[in-house]
């Protein structure tokens, strides 16, 4: 990083996770903030569920904390901190990104969906028309469910094994979509599409979320997971003959979107 800057003036941006040593993050967001002329930084933050409660409170009087950028498992749960939010964000009742409003508040925002969306594009596949398969309902598959049917999927498929959670965001995306929506299992069979967004993969010791022996032939499989890079999923998918996704691909998309984000008001405004 060139012309690295870090002072007593410093703003600070939090990333919040558990796990956070596998987040990438950190370094492209300061980077991206200081090549814009804000001396500002990222600084991980490992915070388990039980905990979050307590380090939103104490974010709420760190008065030089001007941002929160949101990893699994907490998107869903920060969203209950944010006084204000997109529509977005209300519509999935989560965030990946917070921003300080004029009265101190926070304000967030949701751009997974939108970043994986552009990504996909990006690695020469068009969702438009396609039956996609999603594994996860958690804060990012819930995100890229909805970016997915508004890049014109065909069909949608949402596999999670939290009936609650999966019937949930189904209902929801079936007040917007119909029956362009609806539940799905580990088998990619039929699926030209497929995505895991979900934590399964980060563990050397995790099952597949999806039995690839029945990918099809010139399917697209995908991943969110950043550590390892290449993930079990993508290495099967790979041998399989599939055009692949890695999670550092969303990752790039959706660094620039909360960038703008944190940028567009509030005291990184500049």
């Amino acid at each position: 990083m060139n012309a690295f800057q870090l002072d007593g003036a410093t703003r600070v941006v939090a990333i919040i996770g558990d796990p956070i040593a596998q987040v990438k993050s950190p370094a492209g967001v300061t980077q991206t903030l200081q090549a814009r002329g804000r001396n500002a930084i990222v600084m991980p933050v490992h915070i388990a569920s039980t905990d979050l409660p307590a380090f939103m409170q104490g974010a709420a009087h760190m008065r030089n904390l001007d941002g929160i950028i949101v990893t699994v498992p907490h998107k869903l749960d920060a969203y209950r901190w944010c006084a204000t939010a997109s529509e977005h964000a209300h519509f999935l009742g989560g965030v990946n990104v917070l921003r300080r409003n004029a009265d101190g508040t926070w304000h967030g925002d949701h751009f997974d969906g939108e970043g994986y969306v552009h990504a996909l594009r990006g690695n020469g596949c068009e969702p438009r028309g396609k039956c996609a398969l999603l594994a996860g309902a958690g804060g990012a598959g819930s995100a890229i469910a909805l970016a997915l049917l508004e890049a014109g999927v065909q069909q949608l498929a949402i596999h999670e094994p939290d009936a609650a959670r999966r019937e949930s965001l189904l209902a929801r995306l079936q007040a917007r979509h119909g029956d362009s929506v609806r539940a799905g299992s580990s088998d990619p069979r039929g699926f030209d599409l497929v995505i895991n967004a979900t934590p399964v993969g980060m563990q050397a010791s995790d099952p597949l979320p999806f039995d690839v022996s029945r990918l099809e032939e010139g399917a697209f499989v995908g991943d969110v997971i950043t550590k390892p890079a290449v993930t079990p999923l993508i290495e099967a998918a790979r041998g399989r003959g599939c055009a692949t996704q890695i999670g550092a691909d969303m990752f790039a998309g959706v660094c620039a979107l909360m960038v703008d984000f944190l940028l567009a008001d509030g005291p990184l405004k500049g």
